[in-house]
């Protein structure tokens, strides 16, 4: 815990898979601003564009392949925890009857399979666009591969983790399903802009933490093995 890199990585892992998992669990939920219609679990994916962004740039194309991974397997095993929670029966005098649990972690189930798939997929799109802007800018240009390598990932991510969870059940109608979507898609676009002066913050958090030395080395062997 006295080395900084290692504890960098635990935070980032921890800021990562904690955001991940419960934007599954309220991603059942949708809300609407003014004629748009969102999922909850948008709220959460600021930070986990942040996080990727940062794992990419100091921990290269393997670390955000292993984090995904972590965080895949992590969320199918809340998927069966939810699962087996679903078949307990609840005590007469519970808070929480069995139809009010399964009317929201059962609908839950069809969106953490979509998400799981959809995540998995956007994440390897994005470092394969991360990577290819940061060889192409030379390094230059953060704004350019963060916000570049989100706004592709997160438009595969939104139409199959909605295609799965909402279309395919026949929850949403098509014409619902593509607006939703794109809806959805917009506003993860617009906050990967608006979060571009957050993206600089965090860069100049982490080389605080870590010393430009040490922040230098990690972002040149990131680089080399990417």
């Amino acid at each position: 815990m006295n080395d900084r890199r290692t504890l960098l990585a635990i935070i980032l892992t921890g800021m990562f898979v904690t955001n991940a998992v419960v934007a599954e669990l309220i991603s059942g939920k949708l809300f609407t601003v003014g004629p748009f219609t969102l999922t909850c679990g948008v709220l959460l994916w600021p930070v986990v564009f942040l996080t990727t962004d940062v794992v990419n740039e100091y921990f290269g194309r393997q670390g955000v392949r292993r984090l995904t991974l972590t965080t895949v397997v992590l969320i199918g095993y809340v998927f069966l925890i939810l699962l087996a929670a679903m078949q307990v029966v609840a005590a007469p005098f519970s808070p929480v009857n069995d139809e009010q649990f399964t009317a929201v972690f059962g609908q839950g189930s069809w969106i953490i399979v979509g998400s799981m798939t959809a995540f998995a997929v956007s994440q390897l799109v994005d470092v394969a666009v991360f990577w290819v802007l940061r060889r192409w800018t030379g390094g230059k240009m953060i704004w350019l591969r963060a916000t570049g390598s989100t706004g592709v990932s997160q438009l595969v991510d939104t139409f199959v983790v909605m295609g799965i969870a909402f279309w395919l059940p026949g929850k949403l109608t098509t014409v619902e399903f593509l607006t939703v979507s794109m809806t959805n898609y917009g506003y993860k676009l617009i906050l990967a802009i608006g979060l571009t002066p957050l993206v600089y913050a965090m860069h100049a958090a982490v080389r605080r933490f870590l010393g430009d030395a040490t922040a230098t080395e990690m972002a040149s062997e990131a680089a080399r093995l990417g």
